[in-house]
C-alpha cells in the first residue's frame, strides 16, 4: 500500500504536480535556488523528454503542470538533483541559518543525509479533463 493517495497511473496524460521544501522553508527567495530548479527542468527535457507545460515557483513550493515518458522517475530524478545543488548553493552563499533548519528538520528515516530539503512526495494529480484545473 501506498504512503499517500496520489499515485502516478500512466504516462498518457499531463500530470500537476506539488513539490515543498520541508517545513515550507523560504528557500526559493534566492535566484540562485531558483536557478537550480530551472537548470533541473531544462536537463529533464533535453535528456529524458520532459515536457514543462507550466509552472509557478514560489517562495517555499513550487507547481508544475507536466508529461514525461518516465515521469515518476524523472520526479525522483529531479528532487534529488535539485537537493544535492540547493545544498550545495545555500553552503556557498552562507546560508547557515536555512541549513541549520534543513537539518534540524531532517526526518528520522533519513540517516543517508545530512539535510533534508523536500518534503515527501508531489502530489501528483493526472490531467484527464478540463475539470482537473478548475479544482
Amino acid at each position: 500500500m501506498t504512503r499517500t493517495r496520489y499515485r502516478f497511473l500512466g504516462n498518457d496524460a499531463p500530470y500537476f504536480l506539488t513539490m515543498t521544501i520541508n517545513q515550507w522553508l523560504p528557500v526559493f527567495t534566492r535566484p540562485a535556488t531558483v536557478d537550480v530548479v530551472l537548470d533541473g527542468w531544462r536537463h529533464l527535457q533535453t535528456h529524458h523528454g520532459l515536457q514543462l507545460h507550466g509552472y509557478v515557483i514560489l517562495e517555499n513550493h513550487l507547481h508544475l503542470i507536466a508529461r514525461a515518458p518516465e515521469l515518476d522517475r524523472d520526479v525522483q530524478r529531479f528532487k534529488s538533483f535539485a537537493a544535492k545543488r540547493i545544498i550545495e548553493t545555500l553552503e556557498t552563499a552562507g546560508a547557515d541559518r536555512l541549513l541549520k533548519m534543513l537539518r534540524l528538520f531532517k526526518g528520522e528515516g533519513k540517516i543517508e543525509s545530512t539535510y533534508q530539503v523536500w518534503e515527501e512526495g508531489s502530489h501528483p494529480q493526472r490531467i484527464e479533463h478540463e475539470d482537473v484545473m478548475r479544482q
